[in-house]
């Protein structure tokens, strides 16, 4: 998909949008909804800010009778609803319509119970991520997924891209820590899913709306799992002069049973990048750093901590530093939460990517990346949530450039196409959106796609909720094929030939 496509609005789509504005112009107060063109503008992209649209109107409900009043009067003309979080989402999973109405949850912003009894909190989807470990401090609880925009991002938007974050090795993606959802259906029915019950009655749907980009219904409250602080955490920083020695040691770490908190890997590029920016301390010479922390209680940490360091030195480690104090251990993972802005200081523009690919294939997928780069002469930060297998490419380009822009897609299109080749996916935590259309593509065959239309059409008839997300067509799919031949081979030759 080319950033800069769109497709003429028909006239008919014109019109609808305009009596949608009327009524909902009638109906709303004065401050629920954005129809002036400057003030829209803001709502043009997401974080993957390579793809803009300017919406329709905007529409920021405050209560339920609103968000209802906004889904019944675009169901009664066809006009289709985009949902929006806090914007900070990473794949165009909220890229607006030029004929839709943008949604923005974010006045649906209220801590509605800590509940210390059963670790849980209850919160609407407005909520910031990191607001919610703030409300639960007093009571020696937090929110375990920390996706690096944690100060900015909603929990709404992570439930729709099933966020995760640095500590997700050990204790999970959003999907793994919400317990409970209520969503509103394009048809205004409320579905509870979940609770703070350990099981509930029919059948398990929770993990299938977590990660489902907006298209099967709007949040409108989610539970969350609270988890007590451990006693002691203890960062360790490893040196190493290749990549393939770190990416050996990730692998390594895990085979020896241990489960860091988190396990996260940069290459030189990312370091330098880093440390120019946030002054954390990393060593600029080294090939690539491995940030491994370890939680639980002081016994447990004091014996890890010797095992793991052992083992690091064996799988050729250079040098392991322990964080000396909590500051320290502030420092080290400011700077690695801090790569993306870090990146976007050496580069007028950067493409992030977001992949995962089996463990033990760190370096090989690395190496290849950086021959991806040296092919289409545009440098690359590698960042990885390296013990799960999520990585982050970010591919430095300037779209000032002509050509620079379709360059990078093409280069991520291939990052993408390299992940599902050895084994993995091609989305971690950033979800498919706009941006990884074709790369469903290259995973999924005909009949798989299908039926996640299937199911998408059980929740919404009509195909109005974020539509032209997350799911290509089969009919996209075959062009793609056809314009995208590997060794003579369509990716998908059961795909029709149009």
């Amino acid at each position: 998909m080319s950033a800069n496509a769109s497709i003429a609005p028909t006239e008919t789509a014109t019109q609808a949008l305009a009596a949608v504005i009327e009524a909902l112009t009638a109906e709303l107060p004065p401050n629920a909804l954005v129809i002036e063109a400057a003030e829209r503008r803001a709502y043009e992209c997401d974080g993957l800010s390579a793809y803009r649209q300017v919406p329709g109107a905007v529409a920021l409900p405050r209560t339920r009778d609103e968000l209802l009043t906004c889904l019944r009067i675009c169901r009664e003309h066809g006009v289709p609803i985009i949902p929006r979080g806090a914007g900070t989402g990473l794949s165009g999973g909220a890229l607006p319509s030029e004929t839709g109405l943008l949604l923005s949850m974010a006045r649906f912003n209220r801590i509605l119970e800590i509940d210390p009894d059963n670790r849980c909190a209850v919160v609407q989807p407005g909520v910031r991520n990191l607001a919610i470990s703030e409300a639960a401090a007093p009571q020696g609880l937090y929110y375990a997924p920390d996706p690096s925009s944690q100060i900015a991002c909603s929990i709404g938007g992570n439930v729709a891209e099933n966020a995760g974050g640095v500590h997700c090795l050990k204790y999970g993606l959003t999907v793994h820590n919400v317990i409970g959802l209520e969503l509103v259906t394009l048809d205004g029915e409320t579905i509870r899913l979940g609770g703070k019950t350990l099981d509930t009655a029919g059948l398990d749907l929770l993990a299938f709306m977590i990660g489902s980009e907006g298209m099967l219904g709007i949040v409108t409250e989610v539970t969350v799992r609270l988890l007590p602080r451990p006693e002691r955490t203890q960062v360790l920083l490893a040196s190493f002069d290749d990549v393939e020695s770190a990416g050996r040691a990730v692998a390594g770490i895990i085979a020896a049973g241990l489960i860091p908190a988190g396990l996260e890997m940069m290459d030189n590029a990312a370091i330098r990048a880093a440390e120019d920016f946030v002054h954390a301390g990393y060593p600029v010479d080294a090939a690539a750093i491995l940030l491994c922390e370890l939680d639980g209680t002081n016994a447990e940490v004091s014996e890890d901590i010797m095992v793991v360091r052992q083992k690091l030195l064996d799988l050729g480690a250079t040098e392991v530093r322990t964080a000396r104090d909590d500051a320290e251990r502030a420092r080290f993972w400011a700077g690695r939460k801090a790569a993306f802005p870090a990146a976007g200081r050496i580069s007028p523009d950067y493409y992030c990517m977001d992949g995962t690919i089996p463990r033990h294939q760190l370096g090989t997928v690395l190496e290849r990346i950086n021959a991806l780069s040296r092919e289409h002469g545009l440098g690359v930060c590698n960042v990885f949530h390296a013990g799960d297998g999520n990585l982050h490419p970010l591919i430095l380009y300037d779209a000032n450039q002509p050509g620079q822009l379709e360059t990078a897609e093409a280069f991520g299109q291939q990052i993408l196409e390299l992940c599902v080749e050895v084994g993995g996916t091609v989305t971690g935590e950033h979800g498919v959106g706009v941006e990884k259309l074709d790369g469903m593509c290259v995973q999924f065959a005909a009949p798989e796609l299908e039926q996640f239309h299937n199911l998408r059409r059980a929740f919404d008839p009509l195909g109005l909720l974020n539509p032209g997300k997350a799911v290509p067509t089969l009919s996209r799919c075959a062009e793609f094929g056809r314009q995208h031949v590997h060794g003579g081979q369509l990716p998908h030759p059961d795909l029709p030939r149009l």
